[in-house]
């Protein structure tokens, strides 16, 4: 019994879903953030990236794209283009 405790991995904390805003400049770097400190910026840094590439790519393809709205099953991103710079939305869906 005491092998197989040995090898078991640890169970991976969950996080809550953040409720927040947070400011990403050009070159991707968050300017301002109303995020929990609890909640990694790794994953918010992640995030604003892929907002970032998602805005330059449609003004490289001449799309109209201002506002861009992800909703997943828990969790809604809203993200607003702000000429180079992105503002991120992030609330969690009620249940």
């Amino acid at each position: 019994m005491g092998l197989l405790t040995f090898f078991s991995k640890p169970a991976p904390t969950l996080l809550r879903l953040p409720s927040g805003s947070f400011t990403v400049d050009r070159e991707g770097s968050i300017l301002v953030s109303t995020l929990p400190s609890s909640f990694p910026s790794e994953i918010v840094s992640e995030i604003g990236q892929h907002i970032l590439t998602a805005f330059v790519e449609a003004q490289t393809n001449q799309l109209p794209l201002s506002e861009l709205i992800i909703n997943y099953p828990s969790l809604r991103i809203t993200a607003r283009d702000l000429r180079g710079g992105a503002i991120v939305f992030l609330s969690p869906m009620a249940p």
